[in-house]
């Protein structure tokens, strides 16, 4: 792992809507909005958003959920964080251009408030995370590469320093912190992307404010039972949760989490 504060420069894309974007990777920004923008867990989220609601996008990577989130219900005070200073200066941009009432926060969110080490991977910044482990991403992205269709005399020559990471110190934030900070009366969504952080994120919410949560649309890492562990966690707290998988992702330890409070 290399130890930098440097990566590469912006780049911009077209998105199918027509809306153009900062990205670090054009390839990665594409493969994110057909992610996000098609039916799945974010469409399922969105739907219990009204007008007014108060939405934390963790995880933000450039902004194209909280994109998606706005164009659903424009109406949203939204807060986004991301940790990576390259990921982070796309972030600002794109909000500032699609979602100028949203605000964004360079700091990871986990369990505890402070400096964190970070590893960033360049080659591919969504994949970026407190908790990175580059033999696992390797092989979660050949198994989503194989079952897209790619064929694997390829896949190698794709994967090579896909994830080779960069070790950055961030500053790290809880919910509950944020709550706080920003006088949050309510949180119509907690969206979680933060490849395997997701239950520390869960873990720096203070009982008292659980019940401010309607909503949790989270990407799970289910390595070392943690999506067990999460799914326990929602339920004490009286969530009803959905676990799915994508079929690109068969095979794999990713899943889509959604989970609403009081159903």
């Amino acid at each position: 792992m290399r130890t930098s504060d440097q990566t590469s420069q912006k780049a911009s894309i077209e998105l199918p809507d027509g809306r153009t974007v900062a990205c670090v990777t054009e390839s990665e920004a594409l493969l994110l909005w057909t992610e996000i923008s098609v039916d799945g867990m974010y469409d399922a989220a969105v739907g219990s958003l009204r007008p007014g609601d108060t939405v934390l996008d963790i995880g933000a990577n450039i902004g194209l959920a909280s994109v998606f989130f706005h164009s659903r219900v424009p109406d949203l005070r939204l807060i986004a964080f991301e940790p990576a200073p390259q990921t982070f200066a796309c972030l600002e941009e794109n909000l500032r251009i699609h979602v100028p009432q949203a605000v964004a926060v360079r700091a990871a969110v986990c369990d505890s408030a402070g400096e964190m080490e970070f590893t960033f991977y360049p080659n591919s910044p969504g994949n970026s995370s407190l908790f990175a482990d580059r033999t696992a991403d390797d092989q979660t992205t050949r198994r989503f590469l194989l079952n897209s269709g790619v064929d694997e005399e390829f896949i190698d020559e794709l994967l090579e320093d896909l994830h080779l990471g960069i070790s950055l110190p961030v500053p790290a934030v809880t919910v509950s912190d944020v709550i706080r900070q920003y006088d949050l009366t309510g949180i119509g969504l907690l969206k979680v992307d933060v490849e395997r952080a997701e239950l520390s994120v869960l873990q720096g919410i203070e009982e008292a404010h659980w019940p401010l949560i309607r909503c949790v649309a989270a990407e799970v890492h289910a390595e070392d039972g943690r999506l067990e562990t999460i799914t326990a966690l929602l339920t004490e707290h009286g969530f009803s949760v959905d676990v799915s998988q994508s079929p690109k992702l068969a095979g794999t330890a990713l899943y889509d989490l959604v989970a609403h409070a009081g159903t």
